[in-house]
């Protein structure tokens, strides 16, 4: 039924055209998956201002520009949503998503999760071959797309990379972006990875998009790093001689995010997950009114939020490391 709806509503498109493209010509069927889309979006419960992660031992800042959903929520958007397997949701602590925008909109939506890896050394910083380390992970997907054909998943492509790899050593964050293909899909999926390194562990913010999307969320992603923050005692700074470390760099990090398989490949215990947003939510995306036509049938006024007061940012000052 899924693949006879994204059919209709991608001839819908094109034939009409996005700006033309009139949702209500959809069959009743199709109105109603879209409906179910709207109640996902409408039970969602927004959090903004200062969220606090116990169990990073860290806190996002998130100001007036962004809002927090938690990890029940978070839940429901990867895996209901967007289309991942259950399993993607694994650890997630939560998502956050641009003041204003949903799961749903040619926006961003950051996974928020919190790997526990220990210190990561940053002294291959300037040595670390990212061009090969791309290679390496490109030619290890095939067990990996074996085990998600299995439980009935399209398998994922490493196109390569959105933007390389690059490290803020002021703040000790690594950013850096892949293209991915699902299945056959035309649309290929952005995943803009943003890692705050800790004394203890990595906090990642992966924000997840589409390659179309890519001039908004790459500034996006340098300002989003700047909300996480380690507590005093846990930030990267706090290392002493003597702290149990990962056992891997950077490029090990950037790894880490192949996948489960590629991963052990590559010696590696810890793994970053890497999130879909396809099928349901690209087209219609692609509709253009068209979501704004579902609001309107489907969904209940939204009470205003009060403004929140932006955090003013706290700069601690690297320590020798």
């Amino acid at each position: 039924m899924f693949g006879r709806f994204c059919a209709a509503v991608a001839a819908l498109v094109l034939t009409a055209g996005s700006a033309a493209a009139d949702p209500a010509q959809l069959t009743p069927e199709q109105q109603a998956e879209l409906q179910k889309l709207t109640i996902l979006r409408d039970s969602l419960k927004p959090v903004h201002g200062a969220v606090q992660l116990p169990g990073a031992k860290a806190a996002l800042q998130l100001g007036s520009g962004y809002y927090f959903l938690n990890a029940d929520d978070a839940k429901k958007v990867i895996t209901q949503g967007w289309g991942n397997p259950p399993d993607a949701a694994d650890g997630v602590l939560g998502i956050v998503f641009p003041e204003g925008k949903s799961f749903i909109d040619s926006s961003w939506g950051a996974v928020v999760t919190y790997n526990p890896t220990l210190y990561v050394s940053d002294k291959d910083a300037k040595t670390a071959d990212y061009n090969k380390l791309l290679s390496d992970m490109q030619a290890g997907e095939a067990d990996d797309n074996a085990q998600r054909q299995k439980t009935g998943f399209a398998a994922r492509h490493l196109v390569g990379w959105a933007q390389p790899p690059q490290y803020e050593a002021s703040r000790h964050d690594l950013i850096w972006a892949r293209e991915l293909q699902f299945g056959d899909e035309a649309e290929h999926t952005l995943n803009y990875d943003v890692r705050h390194l800790g004394r203890y562990g990595v906090l990642s913010l992966n924000m997840v998009a589409t390659m179309s999307d890519l001039p908004n969320v790459k500034p996006a992603a340098e300002t989003l790093a700047r909300i996480a923050e380690f507590e005093p005692g846990a930030r990267y700074a706090d290392y002493k001689d003597g702290d149990k470390t990962a056992g891997y760099g950077l490029a090990g990090l950037v790894a880490a995010g192949a996948g489960l398989l590629v991963a052990k490949k590559l010696g590696l215990l810890a793994v970053l997950l890497v999130f879909a947003k396809k099928g349901i939510v690209l087209i219609l995306a692609a509709v253009g009114g068209g979501w704004a036509w579902i609001r309107r049938r489907f969904s209940k006024p939204a009470p205003a939020l009060p403004a929140v007061e932006p955090v003013e940012e706290q700069v601690t000052e690297p320590a020798d490391t």
